[in-house]
């Protein structure tokens, strides 16, 4: 988690202590509030200690916050662990963890040529490609997320006694932390690894491939998972920087690829041009321009039909 949050969320959870807020207050925790999930969280975390200190004797709380030796009052003694740092008051009387807020839920997605990025409540960032759509689930003990539709990459805070579960597909990646990337397609759900290790398990069996840094794997509708594999995870995620990466691809893989980022898909007219092999490397943001390469770099042409989308066809 960001130390900048939890600084801001102690400022303000002190400040609701100290009686009700102005309108222009109001107004201004409000939006800080709503800005992120983690700001929301943090109060939350904030109240729940509050609570806790009803259930400590005084002196263990003076001692834990290190707090000055006269008799303070339990306001005086939660302003004093808030600014010292809650966090550490938190850890140390072994509370965080059982008034953390016991569920978060929410749902993001991404328009054509949209990227975003969500940072969770535990400190968790998704970084969702275009044309994307996942639901999240926080329980105690488990964190989820379905990715309903397109491609993330998550940087999970590590966590052993909350795993990390992403359900996409027929497929179902565990992790307790680590940086790996998701992509749900039609005809299989793709993980890569950046760093750390993740567990996918497909709905077809008890069957576990476990994936490490610079390692891949896939699996199909019927729940079957794929042997490990090697993966370029840089080239697999370029799209974070706006590039699409292209070594030795079918135009198939092409034409799918482009058609996350365009209103109308792009088509290949037979098996044959869908075969086709393509190297380089485009922007997201401008598919017009890679388009008009084609016909430039392979023997196919572009032709566009009633319904508006294009096709690449031979020539």
């Amino acid at each position: 988690m960001d130390n900048r949050v939890r600084d801001e969320a102690a400022q303000w959870f002190v400040r609701l202590q100290d009686g009700p807020l102005s309108a222009q207050e109001r107004q201004r925790f409000d939006a800080w509030r709503g800005a992120q999930p983690a700001h929301q969280y943090e109060i939350d975390v904030l109240q729940g200690l509050w609570n806790a200190t009803d259930l400590l004797p005084k002196a263990r709380l003076q001692a834990l916050g290190d707090a000055p030796t006269e008799r303070l009052g339990r306001r005086a003694l939660l302003r004093y662990a808030v600014a010292a740092s809650v966090v550490a008051v938190a850890v140390g009387l072994s509370v965080f963890s059982v008034f953390e807020p016991k569920s978060y839920n929410a749902e993001f997605s991404t328009q054509v040529g949209e990227h975003r990025q969500v940072t969770f409540p535990d400190g968790s960032v998704m970084d969702l490609n275009s044309r994307s759509v996942v639901a999240v689930h926080y329980e105690k003990g488990w964190r989820g997320v379905e990715l309903k539709q397109g491609e993330a990459m998550f940087s999970v805070q590590h966590d052993a006694g909350r795993p990390f579960v992403v359900a996409a597909g027929a497929g179902q990646v565990t992790v307790t932390g680590t940086r790996f990337d998701v992509r749900l397609d039609a005809d299989q759900t793709r993980v890569a690894v950046e760093a750390g290790t993740v567990k996918v398990q497909g709905q077809a069996s008890d069957h576990i491939v476990t994936l490490t840094a610079g390692h891949g794997t896939h699996v199909d509708p019927l729940g079957q998972v794929a042997a490990a594999y090697a993966v370029n995870p840089g080239e697999l995620t370029a799209w974070r920087s706006g590039k699409l990466v292209f070594n030795n691809a079918t135009l198939s893989e092409v034409a799918r690829e482009v058609s996350r980022y365009r209103e109308q898909p792009l088509r290949v007219s037979t098996a044959a041009v869908g075969n086709l092999r393509l190297t380089s490397v485009f922007k997201s943001s401008d598919t017009d321009a890679l388009l008009k390469a084609l016909p430039h770099i392979l023997p196919v042409a572009l032709r566009t039909l009633p319904d508006g989308s294009q096709e690449i066809i031979s020539r």
